[in-house]
């Protein structure tokens, strides 16, 4: 420390200006009255410190703006003050590089270089400190003094040496100084406070930065604090557990996690898993026995192993090949459905043949509600003697509810196929995904796009579910899907399933439904077995055709349990019943009819066509009415039609109107007249090409004014030139002509093949016309003009009258 004694500051000249050399400093300040060490890089710097200490003068540091080396360096580049310096000692370090022990002496502000090689020099101004008023020296002391003895508290850096030394000096510089030298601010503020001349306002700033490192300091100690405690908590936690062990082993008892970590090893054992799946218990299990009993993550392993050894891996049921056996099962709880029978015995007698080289089908039950694919699943699972097991899939939106989440979330799970795999047992069930066309889809995912793998046989055989995280082999699973329409499944999704298509019901069929099964059912719900209840054949008639309106026979089965609840009522009351149920006998108990499915118009109309049109229920009429109206050729079009069928009627139009000549309509009905077709029940949603013929047969009717045979119905898409395209749901749409009682159907040729699915007794009430072109139908449903003559030529005619007589006569 001696050798800073031995060099004086530099004597101002007679313009108050000093001249000394200049080192650079990069994001650092030296205060005045304060020792501290400067690296001294082999550059310009260390010629100018060597030759500060063999002349014993002192040097001047200056802090350079842009911390990067400037070839040329101007005054603008360095900040405007600095800080005149004496050098003690220049050390080498063993890594080669320089350093200085250097002391501040006072504040100076830079004037101009004067030389820049070998070293730079400069001119500068040695700073006047503003002293500190005496009136408030003392306050602004002791709140720096004060705020800083916190801050050596809460900073083990700051010496008791230093705080011991800054709390009793008496000039303020020079406290302002030693504080802001301790202190780790910001280059930026060190800066600020070295060009503040002012002792009150530098203590001023000094005193703010101090606040704001005490909030800091603080935070830091509580976050320590905290870190410790639970360090401490951990810490004693161990030892109480470790002391537990020792005295459960002095006491023969065994440790409860140890015990817990044994049963899981044992779990492991016992569940025959595969290799793949086995080694990955065993790490698992290895990650649980180095955690202490109380860490969250014991319970996430826990169950993960949980699930790996609750699944079935190689359990499987023994099937039952006996093709006699299943005959009798799928016909004793199912009437009809006899290509689905047909499809199962068959996949049966190949397994028998086989063996485990057939791959599982992927079927797919296509239908009206209520017409047993769901139940039937069931019935394959006792045929085969499979367990049965069912997920319903309607409004599932997320993704991860098939796949799972991943294990990284809290609360995770697999997703709902392993879930239900897990419920099953075996690898081998009957697995039914139903109502597969009521998946949605959002920001979460798609869960169609899921299913891709899960029913694709070349994929399932390693399924990954994400919580899982190993694959899983559901190829030896019979997948079952239900849907009642075709539409939303994506194409890809589509393309694996083998679809078998369930029809509704006829009535005979719903007849004897409800006598093998549904009434048996509800007599032994109810109580009434033993009261030997029968229903004529009329009264099922009455129920079936007034109180439902369905492909299926769930709102049949609805309505007879409704006949045996006020029955069983009537019996609990101690009335009498009847022993026979009767047409008169069910409007008694039901009350008046839901429908009435009669004829709309029993006689011949003219714009009035019947059409045939498949719903979800199975089948049913549509009424079609076209007006001709006084106006510009507008067409209207009522009854909320669809996209599809509003191109439909257009075309219907422009093929009469490309006709006109061949039935003597005038052109100029086409541009005088609107034409308004609605469809009645405008609630109701309609679409679809195959109302062609029925639209171009009304519109015809209309402009001719012949009539349409009301004992007709008729369905088939129409083309420009005519042509008659075959359409789908022949079925449903044929037997809902029988239900409205009308006798002749219209049908495109090509679909005579999809007659064959219909009941004979249908067939026999019904009569078939086969059509090719739109010729044909009007041939058969349009009844010649009036002999009178159309009433718009009529009307036309005396308008061409009246405007004569007033040509001629110039009255009216």
């Amino acid at each position: 420390m001696s050798d800073f004694f031995k060099v004086q500051n530099a004597v101002p000249d007679d313009n108050g200006l000093i001249e000394r050399p200049i080192i650079l400093l990069r994001g650092m300040v030296v205060f005045p009255h304060t020792v501290t060490p400067i690296d001294v890089p082999t550059s310009a710097t260390l010629p100018a410190v060597q030759a500060a200490l063999l002349k014993k003068q002192t040097l001047i540091s200056v802090a350079q703006r842009n911390p990067v080396p400037l070839p040329e360096l101007t005054l603008d580049d360095l900040y405007p003050v600095g800080t005149e310096m004496a050098v003690g000692h220049l050390m080498r370090l063993p890594d080669d590089r320089r350093n200085a022990l250097v002391q501040g002496r006072r504040r100076v502000q830079l004037v101009e270089i004067v030389q820049k090689t070998p070293y730079l020099i400069a001119r500068a101004r040695p700073l006047i400190e503003i002293p500190l008023p005496d009136d408030t020296a003392s306050g602004i002391m002791r709140t720096v003094i004060d705020r800083f003895r916190r801050a050596a508290d809460l900073n083990p850096s700051i010496s008791d040496d230093v705080l011991a030394y800054a709390t009793n000096l008496q000039n303020p510089g020079i406290l302002a100084d030693l504080v802001a030298s301790t202190l780790q601010l910001p280059f930026e503020e060190r800066q600020r406070l070295i060009e503040t001349a002012d002792e009150n306002k530098r203590l001023q700033q000094l005193a703010t930065l101090l606040g704001q490192e005490l909030k800091v300091l603080e935070l830091k100690d509580e976050i320590n604090s905290q870190v410790q405690q639970e360090m401490d908590r951990s810490q004693r936690e161990v030892y109480l557990r470790e002391q537990m062990r020792v005295i459960q082993t002095e006491l023969g008892e065994q440790d409860f996690f140890q015990q817990e970590i044994n049963e899981v090893r044992e779990q492991i054992l016992a569940a025959s898993l595969p290799p793949e799946v086995n080694d990955k218990a065993i790490k698992e299990l290895s990650r649980l026995m180095l955690m202490p009993p109380m860490a969250p993550e014991v319970g996430m392993i826990r169950t993960y192993i949980d699930w790996l050894t609750g699944l079935p891996w190689v359990k499987i049921s023994d099937d039952n090949l006996d093709i006699g056996h299943a005959q009798r099962v799928l016909d004793a709880e199912h009437y009809g459905l006899t290509k689905v029978k047909e499809r199962i015995l068959e996949y049966i007698a190949v397994r028998k043949l086989a063996g485990s080289k057939m791959k599982s089908p992927i079927l797919c039950f296509v239908g009206p509600p209520g017409v047993g694919k769901t139940s039937l699943g069931k019935s394959i699972a006792k045929a085969l003697e499979r367990e049965f097991v069912r997920v319903s899939l309607g409004g599932v939106r997320d993704e991860a509810e098939i796949r799972g989440h991943r294990r990284t979330y809290i609360g995770a799970l697999p997703g709902r196929i392993i879930q239900t795999m897990r419920r099953a047992g075996t690898i081998n069930p009957v697995f039914v995904l139903d109502e597969i066309d009521k998946l949605g889809m959002d920001f979460r995912g798609d869960p169609a796009s899921a299913l891709l793998e899960v029913l694709d046989p070349e994929q399932n055989n390693a399924y990954s579910d994400h919580y899982l995280e190993v694959p899983y082999d559901l190829s030896n699973v019979l997948f079952i899907t239900t849907a009642n329409d075709l539409d939303p499944l994506p194409p890809a999704l589509l393309d694996r399933l083998e679809v078998i298509e369930f029809s509704g019901y006829t009535e005979e069929e719903k007849t004897e439904i409800a006598r093998q099964f549904l009434i048996p059912t509800q007599m032994e719900a109810h109580g009434l077995k033993e009261l030997k209840l029968a229903y004529t054949q009329s009264a099922l008639h009455e129920i079936i055709r007034e109180y439902t309106y369905e492909g299926g026979v769930r709102n049949l089965n609805r309505e007879i349990a409704n006949v045996s609840r006020k029955l069983a009522r009537r019996i609990a009351e101690g009335k009498s019943v009847p022993r026979r149920i009767t047409p008169a006998k069910v409007v008694e108990l039901l009350g008046p009819p839901l429908y009435t499915h009669q004829l709309v118009h029993t006689e011949d109309t003219v714009g009035l066509a019947t059409g045939l049109v498949w719903s979800y229920d199975g089948g049913d009429i549509a009424v079609i009415e076209v007006a001709i109206l006084p106006g510009k050729g507008g067409l209207t079009m009522t009854g909320q039609l669809g996209e599809v069928m509003q191109e439909s009627t257009q075309t219907a139009l422009s093929y009469v109107r490309s006709r006109a000549a061949d039935f003597d309509l005038p052109h100029d009905d086409f541009e005088n007249y609107d034409v308004h077709i609605h469809l009645p029940e405008g609630a109701v949603p309609k679409d679809g090409p195959s109302a062609g013929i029925t639209l171009a047969a009304a519109i015809l009717s209309a402009f001719t004014e012949g009539k349409l045979r009301s004992n007709f119905a008729m369905t088939g898409e129409i083309t420009l030139r005519g042509k008659v395209l075959p359409v789908g749901g022949i079925k449903e749409k044929v037997l809902a002509a029988r239900r409205a009682r009308i006798r002749n159907v219209i049908l495109p040729t090509p679909n005579k093949k999809d007659l064959v699915d219909i009941p004979h007794e249908a067939l026999r009430d019904l009569t078939f016309y086969y059509v090719d072109d739109m010729q044909q139908v009007i041939d058969l449903v349009l009844l010649p003009p009036p002999p009178e003559g159309r009433k718009r030529d009529a009307e036309r005619e005396d308008d061409e009258k009246a405007d004569e007589s007033v040509e001629t006569t110039g009255e009216p």
